[in-house]
Order: C-alpha cells, then structure tokens, then sequence
C-alpha cells in the first residue's frame, strides 16, 4: 500500500531537513528582536487565532501570544519544538506545538485568522505546496505575513553559494525551489497572484555579533542546517571544503561590520490579505 509519506518525491529531503535543523537552537537570541517586527508588521490583535509555521524555538509564536493572540505552532523538529514549549511555560503561555509538515498542515480550512512564518516556511521545496496550504488555514479577509531573505543580500547569497558545493543530484530528480527566491517581491507577488488583495511590503535587519569572520563562520557551520551538513559531507575533501570557507568568509565580509563587531543581515518582510 502507497502511503502518503511514501508518495512524497521529498520525504528523504524533509528527513534531512529535521535533522539538520536540530542545530539552529543557538540562534534563537538572535531571531527574537527580528520576530517581534514581524508580530506588529502582521498586525496581530489580541484574541486572533494564529499559526507561526516552521516555528522553530518558538520565538514568533511567544511574541504573539504574549500580545494576546491564541497560537499554534509547527516544525518538522522535534528538538526545536522542545525548545519552542520550554520558551512558552517560561513565559507561562499555553500554545499549541505540533510536529508536522508546512507541506500538509494538520489543521481544517480558514482556522486561523493570522498565518505567519519567520524564515520558515521558504525551505518547503514547493513553494505553490506550501503557499496553498498556509491560505487553505487562513480564514477569508485574514491576514498572511512572512520573513524571507532576499536573493541580492549576504543570507540569501550564502544559500544560493552552497550548492556549488554539493555533489550533482541524480538524473531524474526533483529539485527544492531555492529558498531564497521568497525574497523577491516580484515572485512573491507573482506566487500570491489573485488569493490575496492589500499585499505590502517592508524591510528589516537582523544584527549577529562576530567577533571576526572566522568566529562569524564557525558559529554558522555549527547552526545552519543545510551548511553544518555541507561542511560534514565535505571532510574528507579537504580542499574543497578550505575553498567553500574562503567564499562564505568572503561573502560575509559584505555584511560584516568590523566598528561594531556585527554581520547585519537584510530581510525582507510580506503582508497580504486573503480574498
């Protein structure tokens, strides 16, 4: 019997997605200022029923529940998702975390007056599969917000460098969508189409602190999924792997402010209104 995880063209790929995203949990301090711009960017009211998908540690979900929406939360992670629970009961919030796939949201149509997603939901790697699930849940005239990471800046060039790196996929494959094309608002406006009116947009900036482009480095391989596992698969090629650090440390440097001792990473943030 056909099952549907077995139907899936990229239940492998998801299957490394949990994995690899178990390691993000250091930078959670990080996201919390970004996810608070997010929360008042989406305009979220108290008592709004709201999702945060691919929520991660929770940092979204906390911030709109403690602005008094009634939230559920969901990740492919089981480890993010203990973090996200423990953030909420230290805050005394009672939000509903749920493991699942942004592919298949496990919730009935128009239940949620506010869909989010903080750099979440771009890693799905059909973006018309995800899309159409987070509007399903949304309720007609509720509100879609999301954070992304534009194509021209150093996050989103850092995801576009990796696969240069990665070994040719098998003929025949089916390829994710890069992640980074959530951050063109012309494909994000193309992928809304006609499902949305009032569709806006704005920009942030997202500070890490580096005490150098080595420690800036080093740190990311340590919490970016999919470069944690690039920079494992690559230790026995060791000249492969010098070379992908001599081009992340390159790049970053085009976000690194040596003053104050801080990469600033643009992003770009989405608001639309369900018809």
């Amino acid at each position: 019997m056909t099952t549907a995880a077995s139907a899936d063209p990229f239940a492998k790929f998801k299957d490394a997605q949990r994995e690899a995203w178990s390691s993000f949990l250091p930078v959670e301090v990080i996201t919390t200022i970004p996810a608070a711009k997010l929360v008042t960017f989406a305009q979220v009211q108290p008592g709004q029923r709201l999702l945060d998908v691919a929520c991660g540690a929770g940092v979204v979900a906390v911030t709109a529940a403690r602005r008094g929406a009634k939230v559920s939360g969901l990740d492919l992670s089981p480890v993010l998702l203990e973090r996200a629970r423990y953030n909420a009961a230290v805050s005394a919030l009672d939000i509903d975390f749920t493991e699942g796939d942004a592919e298949a949201l496990p919730y009935p149509d128009a239940a949620f007056d506010v869909v989010l997603s903080q750099h979440g939901h771009i890693f799905a790697p059909r973006p018309a599969v995800v899309l159409k699930e987070m509007l399903r849940v949304l309720k007609k005239g509720g509100r879609i917000a999301f954070s992304t990471w534009p194509p021209e800046h150093f996050t989103g060039r850092m995801f576009d460098l990796l696969p240069a790196y990665l070994p040719p996929p098998p003929a025949g494959t089916e390829l994710a969508a890069p992640p980074t094309l959530w951050g063109d608002p012309n494909i994000v406006r193309e992928r809304l189409g006609t499902a949305v009116t009032d569709l806006t947009f704005d920009r942030g900036t997202l500070t890490a602190p580096a005490l150098s482009l080595a420690h800036f480095r080093l740190a990311q391989e340590k919490t970016i999924g999919p470069l944690t596992k690039l920079v494992a698969s690559l230790q026995s090629n060791p000249a492969k792997l010098a070379k992908l650090r001599a081009a992340f440390e390159a790049l970053a440097s085009t976000a690194y402010d040596d003053g104050d001792n801080a990469i600033r990473m643009a992003f770009l943030m989405t608001r639309a209104t369900k018809v």
